[in-house]
């Protein structure tokens, strides 16, 4: 959506809104860092990010990349920075045209600093003198496909300080066909609120958004305000020189100034703030916070138009469908179904196409260093500190596990003390939810699409099943006729109780004056290509450790010989019926485990190997034993395993 059309619907609804601006970092573990902070400062609730734009372009693929991410993976509204300096217009041309096909429609036209190594700006041959040129040329190229902004000087610029004449410029961008101006950062309000005076007197009558910059370090706030030459009040400097040297104190001292100078700006009923994060998020939460108009603060909740976080990518605003097994992995989903093109549905035509992309892009394997790894989840040589692991993540001790990116959510309140026993009992748990009969469309757990509406749920369970109580499990999945559930293992052999490869809807709603919209299914081409994934994730968690080691071996043979199963339970009013199938079971794999030395690992005074299937019972006998007898072959393009019904 345009950012100047987001502003008017905040202006009419009289609500305070915000927007963050982030910059490329120089290392690819700060990239990595920069998307896990974007991430959780989504939860704020900003009404778009920007990403700038390094002189010259020298960071130029790297914006490009992060606005993709930004837009497809996060659902981040994103703005790019787009600059004149040291840009020929080819290099304008392709950093348009991907900016089109991330999805992106808003440009910061800017025309930038000079590089370090020129005393002067100059435009390239061919490229754009003025950021009104580049407004310009925007325009005419993409009509109104991109909302265009531009940078406004309350105080003047670098190498310009006459207020006047740069109104005037304003003016002329305003005129060449820009939408909204962001300014550079201040910390006197009345010198801006005068400056938008002007501004409004000279015609500008697009929505003028104030750039905040939040007090991190007393240093660094010195530094920022030499820089700009912008004027600070004089209380300020006498409130900030006492703690100067205590950066806890500096922060909590520069929020109260911050927030009343924010509060003045929007007493004036200028109603959007964009915050120059610089990568950081404590000062700037702390800001929002104390003027409560974050959703924790404010009491209003992130609007959720579906109960997966939407993306904004190209041709991905319709989505309305996706596979359950990616919930906790939305960047992975997004990436391997980059080159769907029937997403509304949810059908993705012929189920035996190659619909999933390949299991080696940037965004899929597992996430963080091998030591960052390390670090977080120690060196487990038996399974019992493996069931600890999975244990520590869902009591909140843990921020991630390899087939979860984030957290644990708090939809798992109601399943945890369920949880918890199976993985004690050693039966590791990757996804779940709970049956929901009937939940308001706006219950902050529950809770997604427009208000006045009804939400439901069935119960769903994801986990590894180790070979020894592999058997007894699907006897007892069989034996409960509401129960469908896939079962694979990392050979592909796949067995399943589902009548056929259609979808099973496991989340839907239902709204006034609307069809019901099924945005969350279990099928059988999307559990195939997840298996390769979740077996993937086992094995990069397992090539964290070095080659030999006791980690590395423990669980390379725990994905292995595990099952990876799901089950529905298709009685939307059973919550915890699921977990009966698991009653009295308790994996013999539990005193699996190996030593850090020799060469070969030991378990239960074995070398660690034995059949990984069920003892001495391959799984065609297990099929034909719960089926009586009876069991069908049915062709599959992947792997070539085989169905049973």
């Amino acid at each position: 959506m345009h950012i100047s059309k987001k502003l008017a619907q905040a202006h009419e609804s009289n609500k305070p809104t915000f927007s963050f601006e982030f910059f490329p970092p120089k290392t690819a573990q700060g990239v990595q860092n920069l998307y896990d902070r974007m991430d959780r400062m989504h939860d704020l609730g900003p009404a778009f990010i920007d990403i700038t734009w390094g002189a010259g372009g020298r960071h130029s693929q790297l914006t490009c990349e992060m606005v993709n991410s930004a837009q497809s993976h996060y659902g981040l509204e994103t703005c790019m920075h787009l600059t004149c300096t040291d840009m020929e217009r080819t290099q304008v041309d392709e950093a348009l045209r991907r900016a089109y096909k991330a999805g992106c429609t808003n440009i910061l036209a800017l025309r930038g600093d000079p590089p370090r190594d020129q005393d002067k700006w100059e435009a390239k041959d061919g490229g754009f003198q003025y950021a009104k040129d580049l407004v310009k040329y925007i325009r005419t190229k993409y009509g109104d496909h991109f909302d265009i902004g531009v940078a406004g000087y309350p105080e003047g610029c670098e190498d310009h300080r006459d207020v006047e004449v740069l109104v005037d410029h304003l003016k002329e961008k305003v005129d060449a066909g820009a939408s909204f101006v962001v300014t550079q950062m201040f910390y006197d309000v009345d010198i801006f609120l005068d400056w938008v005076k002007r501004c409004r007197n000279r015609g500008i009558n697009i929505p003028i958004i104030p750039g905040i910059m939040p007090i991190h370090t007393h240093a660094a706030f010195m530094r920022r305000a030499t820089w700009t030459k912008c004027h600070v009040p004089e209380d300020w400097y006498k409130a900030l020189e006492p703690v100067k040297n205590d950066d806890a104190a500096v922060r909590a001292v520069g929020k109260d100034l911050i927030a009343d100078m924010c509060r003045k700006i929007l007493d004036a009923g200028i109603l959007h703030l964009h915050f120059y994060t610089m990568n950081l998020a404590q000062a700037t939460r702390m800001v929002l916070e104390d003027l409560s108009i974050t959703p924790s603060t404010s009491g209003m909740a992130i609007e959720k138009p579906l109960p997966w976080r939407q993306s904004l990518g190209l041709n991905r605003r319709d989505e309305t469908v996706r596979p359950i097994f990616w919930r906790n992995r939305n960047a992975s989903y997004i990436t391997r179904t980059a080159d769907w093109d029937e997403f509304p549905n949810g059908r993705w035509g012929d189920s035996r196409s190659p619909a999933f992309g390949e299991l080696d892009a940037y965004g899929i394997g597992l996430k963080g260093t091998n030591d960052a790894n390390i670090k977080l989840w120690g060196r487990p040589t038996s399974l019992r500190e493996i069931t600890s692991l999975f244990v520590h993540y869902l009591e909140g001790k843990l921020d991630r596990l390899p087939w979860s990116e984030g957290a644990i959510s708090a939809e798992a309140d109601t399943l945890k003390e369920n949880l918890l026993d199976l993985n004690q009992r050693g039966l590791l748990t990757i996804n779940s939810q709970p049956a929901i009969n009937g939940a308001s469309s706006t219950h902050p757990t529950y809770g997604w699409g427009p208000a006045g509406g009804w939400v439901y749920q069935k119960a769903y369970l994801e986990l590894l099943v180790f070979p020894s109580m592999f058997s007894t499990v699907l006897e007892r999945l069989e034996a409960n006729k509401n129960l469908t559930y896939y079962a694979v293992n990392k050979k592909g052999e796949l067995i399943t109780n589902t009548k056929d490869e259609g979808p099973n809807a496991v989340t839907w709603g239902i709204f006034p004056n609307r069809e019901i919209v099924q945005p969350t299914i279990v099928e059988t081409v999307s559990f195939l290509a997840w298996k390769d994934e979740a077996f993937r994730l086992g094995q990069d968690w397992s090539r964290c450790y070095p080659a030999g080691s006791a980690s590395r071996r423990l669980i390379e043979t725990m994905i292995g010989e595990c099952y990876l199963v799901n089950i529905v339970n298709n009685d939307f009013h059973q919550t915890h019926e699921i977990f009966k199938v698991f009653e009295g079971l308790e994996a013999r794999d539990l005193d699996l485990s190996f030593e850090e030395s020799g060469a070969n690992g030991h378990r239960n005074g074995t070398n660690g190997t034995r059949d990984v299937l069920h003892g001495d019972a391959p799984v065609q006998e297990v099929e034909k034993s719960i089926a009586n007898g009876e069991e069908r072959k049915v062709p599959f393009p992947t792997n070539g395993v085989a169905l049973k019904n």
